[in-house]
């Protein structure tokens, strides 16, 4: 069985996809990849990354 891939935390450099700000959020998708967001994103998007059952994981600073 091979092992578990995890992602490193989010840091500075890490910037939102949509407009360039600090990434706060990282949306995992069931397909296995991933979009960063800021927190103002991460709101706009909220409903449509639950639709998709999308794996959120926030930063220690969000």
């Amino acid at each position: 069985m091979p092992g578990t891939l995890t992602r490193p935390e989010l840091t500075a450099s890490d910037r939102c996809d949509r407009c360039g700000a600090a990434a706060k959020v990282r949306a995992v998708l069931p397909s296995g990849g991933e979009l960063l967001f800021c927190g103002h994103h991460a709101r706009a998007h909220e409903a449509k990354l639950k639709e998709l059952s999308v794996d959120v994981q926030t930063g220690e600073s969000a």
